[in-house]
This record gives C-alpha cells, sequence and structure tokens, in this order.
C-alpha cells in the first residue's frame, strides 16, 4: 500500500483534539507518529499514513480543512 509521510502543524485550538485518530476513523488509514512535540501554543508532528491512494489524499485535504497545516516530506526525513 501507498505511503506518505507529512510534517503537522496544529494551531493552538486543536492540540487537545483527537484530529488524528478523527482522521483515521474517517478515512480507512494506518497512522504512525514518527515525532511529536506539543506546547501550550502549537503542536508540530511527523506522521506516516499508509492506504490507497484515494484515502491518503482525502486524510490530507481533510487535515487542512481543519485548520492543520499539512507538508509533505520525504521519506529520508522520516528515516532520521
Amino acid at each position: 500500500m501507498p505511503k506518505k509521510a507529512l510534517e503537522l502543524i496544529f494551531p493552538q485550538h486543536l492540540i487537545k483534539e483527537p484530529v488524528v485518530y478523527q482522521m483515521s476513523k474517517r478515512y480507512e488509514v494506518v497512522f504512525n507518529i514518527r515525532r511529536a512535540k506539543v506546547t501550550t501554543k502549537t503542536g508540530e508532528m511527523v506522521l506516516e499514513l499508509e492506504g490507497e491512494e484515494s484515502a491518503l489524499n482525502g486524510a490530507m485535504e481533510w487535515l487542512k480543512t481543519k485548520g492543520v497545516k499539512v507538508e509533505p516530506i520525504t521519506h529520508d526525513a522520516v528515516e532520521g
């Protein structure tokens, strides 16, 4: 199955919300949190998603509509 590595930046109003869980329930994707940092003002996460291409694209668009900044990253950056 295809995989995508993403850097997510969460605004303050979303840092206590289960956004990644909601995304995985809405779209048939499996997530692997590779790295995360949460402060009182923002959340940053490197996330690996696996699923069908349409589900991956839908999940990324859904995150954006929720207010999460979504940046694709190279797989090498995830491994480092």
